[in-house]
């Protein structure tokens, strides 16, 4: 039987996230959790994006996810969230974006985190509300009756003024380059999450069924 070939995507926009990690996110350094497991949310808006010939634009999407150790051992959990405006096949073309579908393999951190999921939970319809700004490193999200959060810059525990860090990652199958802030989320469903004050990242996303999409 012949291979079905790929169907072409990609997503551009603006991604904020948030996890139980302290500030410098040791997954993004090849090392172990802080606390030993993983758990956090991530959400965006879609400037530009298409599946096929369905258009992306303007919609809004998040996943929320939890591992029991370090992400490459499995065993986690994940929910995808996809705005409420989005028509059938709009929901469905994002449902499989980040289900890894349409992907080549661990390509995106999307597919990886499927990979490694073995409780995938229903995929959720709601109304998304997200503001976010990266040079400011603030976001807000409201995800009524699922996830509220708030992200911030860094302050500096020693004079209270604002600190600013970021991550480069050339070949990353995330970003290339991350604000790095403070944030505090709370989720209430599937997947619970309790978070004060630790890692947020702020970020362009661009994303492509062959991986990120390097800058030449």
């Amino acid at each position: 039987m012949a291979e079905t070939k790929p169907i072409d995507w990609r997503i551009t926009g603006v991604s904020f996230g948030n996890c139980n990690c302290s500030y410098g996110c040791p997954c993004q350094f090849e090392a172990l959790p802080t606390h030993g497991h993983c758990q956090g949310f991530e959400v965006f808006r879609i400037g530009a994006g298409h599946f096929a010939d369905v258009r992306l634009d303007g919609l809004h999407a998040a996943l929320i996810y939890a591992w029991p150790g370090p992400i490459f051992k499995g065993g986690g959990a994940m929910q995808v969230i996809i705005d409420e405006r989005a028509d059938e096949r709009q929901r469905q073309a994002l449902a499989t974006v980040l289900h890894g579908g349409d992907t080549a393999p661990a390509a995106t951190h999307w597919w990886v985190f499927h990979a490694m999921s073995s409780t995938v939970h229903p995929t959720l319809d709601a109304p998304i509300a997200f503001e976010v700004d990266i040079e400011a490193r603030t976001a807000k999200v409201s995800i009524p009756g699922i996830l509220e959060s708030t992200g911030q810059p860094i302050r500096s525990p020693a004079t209270g003024d604002v600190h600013r860090v970021r991550i480069e990652i050339p070949n990353g199958i995330e970003f290339e380059r991350a604000e790095i802030g403070s944030a505090t989320t709370r989720a209430r469903g599937k997947i619970t999450l309790d978070l004060k004050d630790s890692y947020g990242q702020f970020n362009l996303l661009d994303h492509s069924g062959r991986g990120v999409v390097h800058a030449a």
